[in-house]
């Protein structure tokens, strides 16, 4: 496990995150030493320390004991930096889609009562963002849908959702990131989404509550099944 010398403790950063997320350094166990990282990734010390030092920033992995490296355990609800968030249990990628769907579900039928051109208008200009990509096989769409979702929720008035949205932003657009990139490359796939936007947009332009909240509901749970059955095919789910 050799690391190439072209921006080493970079390398040497992935190379740790990609073993601390495979369980290879469990959490509360003491981590090799920086002579022994040194070592195995045939790098001097330099670059482990410097590597090192970003993930105790990032609240990965802390000092104890003498200077040994322990990695910390991984909580979802207490994250702040993106690094951080590349390392989620992938149980807690379905405790967030759990909590998308009970709000957002909820907050498109508040969204097609409150409503405003003003929001309309919004959610419009990320559809059309979102449809750009249809036509491109290589891309993936995920701020035009953060957008969508971001302007739906906006739409509703209510400060306490829009604050949650907000403080949720980098993991949100993670989250739906992972999830269109696996349509990549499978039109049929795509427009699917894009119809299901479609469908909550309409009902909230009608002001039609309970077809709104469905719509929601079904999206939200294709989102699920596509997940579930990425997990049961034994790949990671990375954020």
């Amino acid at each position: 496990m050799k690391i190439e010398r072209k921006k080493i403790s970079a390398q040497v950063l992935d190379q740790l995150k990609d073993m601390i997320k495979d369980g290879k350094f469990p959490q509360n166990e003491p981590m090799p030493s920086e002579n022994e990282l040194a070592k195995l990734f045939g790098v001097s010390r330099a670059p482990v320390r410097e590597a090192l030092s970003v993930l105790s920033a990032s609240g990965i992995i802390e000092s104890r004991q003498g200077g040994r490296s322990f990695v910390k355990e991984v909580n979802m609800a207490e994250m702040l930096g993106s690094l951080a968030i590349e390392l989620i249990p992938v149980e807690q990628v379905f405790e967030l889609l759990e909590m998308r769907i009970i709000m957002e579900t909820q907050a498109a039928a508040i969204a097609a009562l409150r409503r405003d051109e003003a929001d309309l208008e919004k959610m419009k200009h990320a559809l059309d963002q979102f449809e750009i990509t249809l036509t491109n096989p290589e891309a993936v769409g995920d701020q035009a849908d953060v957008n969508f979702h971001k302007h739906l929720i906006g739409a509703t008035k209510n400060r306490f959702m829009i604050q949650v949205m907000e403080n949720i932003d980098d993991l949100y657009r993670k989250a739906i990131a992972f999830s269109l990139q696996k349509n990549v490359g499978l039109p049929e796939k795509r427009e699917q989404v894009f119809q299901e936007h479609i469908s909550i947009f309409s009902a909230i332009k009608e002001r039609d509550e309970t077809t709104a909240a469905d719509a929601m509901k079904i999206h939200l749970e294709n989102v699920r099944k596509k997940l579930k059955a990425n997990e049961e095919e034994g790949k990671k789910v990375p954020m």
